[in-house]
């Protein structure tokens, strides 16, 4: 990838995109377009061939989607699997028809079997049923990167595909309803330090197991694979993509204690009890990603998870603006 090459960041106010423009600028890349939502809506098939065909962009990172947890994922399915198919499909066919040189979709770890084996390797795709709380996700997810494989096998395309697992960073979103797990609890934690509360509740018993990566690390795997790595070295059996993660996973109660104690760093020894909501659902039992692929390439991550956790809660600090009485402004 030139230096002066052209590159569209899709998604480029998320946490993905976000870290990818970061590592971009950073790498001395400075031919790069990006559009909000009321710029260019991914949704509208006519709107996305429009804009490829005036910008001629060379290269596309396509991190754009409908995320949430599990409860928008079981709230709101329907548009989970129309706004993510629909952006995938559209921002891939005007890419092939735009003859763009290549391109990386961002997929999700979720896109594999609930009872798959663990680790999870890419050949496990499809080979059991889904999740129940993210299937529609999943689902549209699946498609997206069943698209780049057979455009690459139809039309030549150098399509690929990359597997994240959970992520987390600067940038991500701290909602309470539309938040993943790490930004939640983080929330959650803070929330009841600044209140005083003796106790929170979270969702399910704490058990299932999860694997972190921190989400400017995953920038750093984008671009390797972006400079170096064409869809055919990725090729298997399930499609053209790679896992991307730590290889390492904790359970939830594991997650939810370090968060706590880092929240809670300053107060002297005080923190709050964690109740457990077994009413609710604890997702996959296990999501551990199979990376042997990608560390083959050269990848390996540098930042470890409670550094990681550090740096994001500092920035849900500066984000949300904390005011003097430590509150969410």
């Amino acid at each position: 990838m030139e230096q002066n090459a052209k590159i569209y960041v899709a998604g480029h106010r998320g946490l993905v995109g976000g870290a990818i423009l970061r590592k971009l600028r950073d790498e001395g890349y400075s031919n790069l377009i990006v559009r909000s939502h009321a710029e260019l809506d991914l949704l509208r098939q006519d709107e996305v061939d429009a804009f490829f065909e005036k910008e001629k962009c060379e290269y596309v990172f396509l991190a754009a989607a409908k995320v949430g947890g599990i409860g928008a994922n079981s709230e709101f399915p329907a548009d989970f699997i129309y706004q993510n198919t629909m952006i995938g499909f559209n921002v891939v066919n005007a890419a092939y028809k735009n003859g763009v040189k290549k391109l990386i979709n961002l997929g999700s770890s979720c896109i594999y079997p609930k009872l798959a084996p663990q680790p999870l390797k890419e050949e496990y795709l499809l080979t059991g049923s889904l999740e129940i709380t993210n299937e529609a996700y999943a689902a549209a997810k699946i498609s997206v990167i069943k698209l780049c494989a057979y455009y690459n096998k139809q039309y030549g395309t150098n399509f690929l595909s990359v597997m994240p697992t959970n992520l987390y960073g600067t940038g991500d979103n701290y909602e309470k309803d539309t938040s993943h797990v790490i930004p939640a609890l983080i929330r959650k934690f803070h929330e009841a330090k600044i209140s005083g509360a003796d106790n929170v509740t979270l969702w399910g018993d704490g058990s299932p197991r999860r694997e972190f990566l921190y989400s400017d690390d995953l920038a750093d795997a984008l671009l390797l694979l972006m400079r170096k790595y064409n869809a055919k070295d990725l090729s298997s059996s399930a499609g053209d993509f790679v896992n991307i993660g730590c290889g390492k996973d904790l359970t939830i109660k594991e997650l939810a204690l370090i968060i706590r104690d880092i929240v809670y760093e300053d107060t002297a020894g005080r923190v709050c009890r964690i109740e457990w909501d077994k009413s609710k659902p604890n997702g996959t039992p296990r999501k551990l990603l199979d990376v042997s692929k990608i560390t083959a390439l050269g990848y390996k991550p540098k930042t470890d998870l409670e550094r990681g956790i550090k740096l994001a809660y500092q920035d849900f600090v500066k984000k949300n603006g904390i005011n003097s009485n430590n509150k969410i402004l």
